[in-house]
């Protein structure tokens, strides 16, 4: 099976593979024991944590660990919930992960704007500039990079907006990290991430606060993480995490997803002249150097696609995990304005770091073979032959 399904979950990278079961093997006291055993766990957590800040800019106390980003954006609109007054509003892009959207409309169910997009996919910071002139909101919560299309998301200069008028900004960042470097992250108020995007195990992540501020939180019980998130820490979760950003990072640097990127775009490129119909999402926009989500031949559900393609050996995606196998359309693609039909035949390719410029071929041929096919052709209500 080629995998183009990073986007959803990232296979577990060996560095991140060997940090948990060492961790597992030398590491078994709890971080909050007095003993020598407990202490080199705890020891081992706060240099996590710091390598963490240095990616991310900024002090290392200003983060938690938890058990993921669903948790860590839980544990923000809990805490704003607590404070917040009657007029108080929430300003969150309509394209944000449904971590993010659920968690702001159970906790504000009343108080929320919703911040649109452009036909590409990009929030509109006119809206932004104009609303803010009008009023301040209790949060601005912008996502760095969608995780269906791709698409980057104008965070630095929403952050940068926010704080020249004392207004909290939250960033989900799970996407981002691993594809593109953590540096200036650490600027925003709130940011949220997730191991098993970049090659860490599933079931641990972290959230970044405002500096100097206390928070409340969701999780209560022990007094771990001074208080701000009960429940003995995850230390081989935590530690295979880092190996695998470690390694991520290390690769950024080296300006190794150039090449990638390169891959990604001559794929697509090939795919358009060989179906010329075929419309790739956020083409001429910024995004993500391992996302292509691209409108396909019609076949009045996307899910064929991903059937046919998996039968043939390639996994892919009709968008979000959390969103697939429902009926429900893509709040993301109708956020972009797109019609019933372009929606119901939009298919995801998202590649990771060992993907190889081979497998974007095998599955460009694997497509066009599809799309060509009598049997196929004849599911479809039109092809894209010319």
């Amino acid at each position: 099976m080629i995998y183009f399904d990073h986007n959803a979950t990232s296979p577990l990278h060996p560095a991140a593979r060997d940090a948990w079961l060492a961790a597992s093997e030398k590491l078994i006291g709890n971080p909050a024991s007095q003993h020598r055993s407990g202490q080199r766990s705890e020891n081992a957590l706060e240099e996590a944590r710091s390598t963490l800040a240095r990616f991310l800019v900024c002090d290392p106390q200003e983060i938690i660990w938890t058990s993921g980003a669903t948790e860590a954006s839980n544990t923000v609109f809990h805490h704003l919930a607590l404070s917040a007054g009657d007029t108080d509003e929430l300003w969150i892009s309509a394209i944000e992960h449904a971590a993010v959207l659920q968690s702001a409309e159970f906790h504000f169910p009343k108080s929320r704007r919703s911040i649109p997009v452009d036909e590409n996919g990009v929030v509109s910071l006119n809206w932004i500039v104009d609303e803010l002139k009008k009023q301040r909101p209790k949060l601005v919560a912008i996502m760095a990079a969608n995780n269906e299309t791709g698409i980057v998301q104008p965070w630095r200069e929403v952050s940068e907006l926010c704080r020249e008028r004392g207004v909290s900004f939250f960033c989900d960042a799970t996407q981002w990290l691993g594809k593109l470097p953590a540096n200036g992250l650490g600027e925003c108020d709130y940011v949220i991430g997730s191991a098993h995007k970049f090659g860490g195990p599933p079931g641990v992540g972290f959230l970044k606060l405002p500096a100097n501020k206390k928070i409340r939180p969701l999780i209560i019980g022990g007094k771990q993480q001074e208080s701000r998130r009960a429940g003995t820490e995850n230390v081989p979760g935590v530690l295979a995490m880092m190996a695998a950003l470690v390694i991520r990072e290390t690769g950024l640097a080296k300006n190794q997803h150039a090449e990638r990127q390169a891959w990604r775009d001559q794929f697509e490129r090939s795919l358009n002249s060989a179906l010329p119909a075929v419309r790739v999402l956020g083409s001429n926009q910024p995004r993500l150097w391992n996302t292509s989500m691209v409108i396909l031949p019609d076949t009045k559900c996307a899910f064929r696609w991903v059937v046919k393609l998996d039968k043939q050996g390639f996994a892919v995606s009709t968008g979000s995990a959390c969103a697939s196998g429902t009926e429900q359309p893509s709040h993301v693609l109708d956020a972009m304005d797109l019609s019933p039909s372009e929606i119901t035949n939009t298919v995801r390719f998202s590649a990771g770091w060992e993907t190889s410029e081979g497998d974007w071929k095998r599955l460009l041929e694997c497509i066009v073979s599809v799309a060509l096919s009598s049997a196929f052709v004849r599911s479809c209500k039109r092809t894209f032959r010319k």
